[in-house]
């Protein structure tokens, strides 16, 4: 059974030649005594712990043989985004990392895909990357943090031209949240609940956010997945439905309640939970989930398609549409051969 992995990270080898070279990488420098994956810029430190992190794509094919992936669709580590650099450092930062993916889709295009990182600093150069990704580069949308920049949210006026563009371009939007800075982390770090709690907590929000800010009305065609299964949206549905029909507010830029547009959104299967997955596909359908395992930094026993194979509330139509039949669809992605994997 083929099986394509939506959710997947890269360190980049441009970053690692470069500070090991003892030099900084868009500010991010090694930090001597506190091990050869901690970076840090402007005090903040960035730790990557584990061989994985600077796995060439060569050892990540092997990796992902290993593990019984097809292919991984490959997206920027989020504290890596870049998002607060000067626009023109953005830029650069963008097209390094996206050569660099390029590179690997053209190298191996039946083991990677691509979504770019874009310079949301400034929206025009955002679109003018999104652009060069899609036409130039072949890459299959983008991935976006679950805030663009300075607190902004992405229901502010400024980014409705990136919206626009990437619908006329069927663009896919990956939206990915900080595990290093997000609000919850604001408030506590005990029992790394900000990532346990924290990250799927933004993932929610960003779903309230195109929801309520109207996005989905004004680019009906959008195309957009959300990570760890959208974190507690789809549950909290009824509550958000309640508000907008007692809150004035809450109807300003959507025309009906919010319940009704969760199935204009894709979410991948990382919900760690057997029974959080089953009401997921409940709630938004079958054809809307997609796996997703979080490479390098998840574990899966025995693999993310292992696990989703072990579900016995899945049947097994509905494991093809999550393991490789779904993310097939959304990204336009060429099958492998009938009975045929693309390992190898």
């Amino acid at each position: 059974m083929r099986t394509i992995d939506m959710h997947t990270h890269l360190v980049p080898q441009c970053l690692w030649h470069t500070v090991d070279a003892g030099q900084a990488w868009y500010g991010l420098r090694s930090t001597p005594g506190q091990g050869a994956n901690t970076l840090v810029r402007d005090g903040k430190q960035i730790h990557m712990p584990g061989a994985k992190m600077r796995f060439t794509p060569e050892q990540r094919l092997q990796d992902m043989d290993a593990e019984g992936t097809d292919l991984h669709v490959v997206s920027i580590h989020t504290p890596l985004f870049g998002y607060d650099l000067d626009p023109t450092q953005g830029q650069h930062l963008a097209r390094d990392v996206n050569d660099e993916i390029a590179a690997m889709t053209r190298q191996w295009p039946q083991r990677f895909a691509g979504l770019a990182t874009l310079p949301v600093q400034d929206v025009g150069a955002a679109i003018a990357e999104l652009d060069r990704a899609v036409h130039t580069l072949d890459l299959k949308g983008a991935e976006l943090d679950t805030v663009a920049n300075q607190g902004q949210t992405w229901d502010a006026p400024q980014f409705a031209p990136l919206f626009k563009a990437a619908e006329s371009m069927g663009a896919v939007l990956f939206f990915h949240p900080q595990p290093v800075d997000n609000l919850l982390l604001a408030r506590t770090d005990k029992y790394g609940i900000s990532n346990s709690i924290g990250v799927p907590v933004e993932d929610a929000l960003v779903v309230a956010t195109l929801i309520f800010g109207g996005i989905l009305d004004a680019c009906p065609d959008l195309k957009v997945c959300i990570a760890h299964g959208g974190g507690p949206a789809c549950f909290g549905m009824g509550r958000m439905d309640r508000g907008w029909q007692v809150r004035a507010e809450a109807r300003l830029h959507t025309q009906h309640p919010p319940s009704t547009y969760q199935r204009r959104l894709y979410y991948d299967c990382v919900t760690n939970s057997e029974a959080a997955l089953r009401f997921l596909i409940d709630q938004v359908g079958i054809d809307r989930v997609v796996l997703g395992s979080d490479w390098p930094f998840v574990a899966w026993d025995p693999s993310p398609g292992g696990w989703v194979q072990s579900l016995p509330s899945l049947s097994t139509a509905e494991k093809d549409k999550i393991l490789w039949q779904n993310v097939e669809e959304l990204l336009g992605l060429g099958s492998a051969p009938s009975g045929q994997s693309t390992r190898g």
